[in-house]
């Protein structure tokens, strides 16, 4: 697996694989993550993935040469979560290419995120997530070395706040 920074050109291989995410949720009964429309439907979500590749940096995990999955990380906590009282290194999203599912594409993306948030001398990694249904997505932050945090609700979405020491 190669881990590279990615752009915007970029942005269609990461909704494609977005929207596979949403039809793999939908599928399995957990659309309440994300919705059951594709996010490439929605030119709102496609700003704003575009945006945040543009302000922030993207890092595309590849197998093959094959996209196997993305991440956007900033230096910036999002507005629907309480800044931290430190600098740190936020990831805005992180998504697994659907092929590629369970071959710790993730995991590998996360550690990338840690690795890079001490190479600019940050000591605090932070993520949100999806933490309603049985709360598996909370787990597998804490399975990749994350302690909850804060909970916030945005439009009765639950949100989980985690973070990292680096």
């Amino acid at each position: 697996m190669r881990i590279r920074q990615g752009g915007v050109a970029d942005v269609p291989v990461i909704i494609e694989m977005l929207d596979a995410a949403v039809a793999w949720l939908t599928a399995i009964g957990r659309s309440d993550q994300w919705g059951t429309e594709p996010w490439s439907a929605n030119p709102k979500q496609v700003r704003s993935i575009t945006d945040k590749v543009r302000t922030g940096t993207a890092w595309i995990a590849e197998v093959l040469e094959a996209p196997a999955g993305a991440m956007t990380v900033s230096s910036v906590a999002p507005h629907h979560v309480p800044a931290a009282d430190e600098p740190e290194l936020y990831i805005n999203w992180l998504v697994t290419s659907r092929p590629f599912a369970g071959q710790s594409v993730g995991a590998a993306l996360l550690e990338h995120a840690c690795a890079e948030a001490r190479r600019l001398g940050v000591g605090l990694l932070r993520v949100d997530c999806y933490a309603g249904n049985d709360g598996r997505l909370v787990d597998y932050y804490r399975g990749n070395g994350f302690t909850p945090a804060e909970t916030f609700t945005v439009r009765n979405w639950p949100g989980q706040v985690l973070f990292r020491r680096t």
